[in-house]
């Protein structure tokens, strides 16, 4: 008689290692290496940045804040222009143009060129609450400079100049 044999089935698949869930500072790199730095920079420099967020003049919020900052820097956009320098979508700029429309901050008018465009400027009230922002923002970290030492000044300037240079390169 005839047996016939059959193969030996594959051996399972071992179970894959388990490596337990990074933590945030592994994620970021070791201690002190340039990962961890980058981590923790960004960290600060968001939490900084919703600081100074908070720190508006009367009225008016963060995002009509910026909406005048940026009218100011592009001189009289197009709510379009406008909606894609602050990256939002143009029907959110619409309402952030039309309560500061409504504040007195902001004038729509027409294009000089074409009619059928309109742009948006700044109005004197409106250059004073950008402006009033600002001192307040500087004030609110002039205040916390004043709370450190000599030494933790000039590291913080030190700071500040390898921040800008960080900026500028490409």
């Amino acid at each position: 008689m005839m047996t016939t044999m059959t193969p030996d089935p594959p051996p399972p698949n071992p179970p894959a290692p388990q490596t337990p869930t990074p933590t945030p500072v592994e994620a970021a790199g070791a201690p002190g290496s340039d990962a961890e730095m980058a981590a923790r920079l960004r960290l600060a420099v968001l939490r900084l940045s919703r600081r100074l967020r908070q720190q508006v003049a009367g009225g008016v919020t963060s995002s009509q804040v910026s909406a005048l900052a940026t009218i100011e820097r592009l001189g009289t956009p197009t709510l379009g222009e406008l909606a894609s320098s602050e990256q939002v979508q143009p029907p959110s700029m619409t309402k952030i143009v039309m309560s500061l429309e409504a504040a007195g901050l902001v004038a729509r008018h027409e294009d000089h060129a074409d009619g059928r465009i309109v742009r948006v400027g700044l109005t004197g009230d409106g250059r004073r609450t950008l402006q009033r922002s600002r001192s307040l923002r500087t004030a609110y970290l002039v205040r916390r400079l004043r709370g450190l030492s000599g030494d933790d000044r000039d590291a913080l300037a030190a700071a500040v100049a390898l921040l800008e240079h960080l900026v500028e390169q490409p």
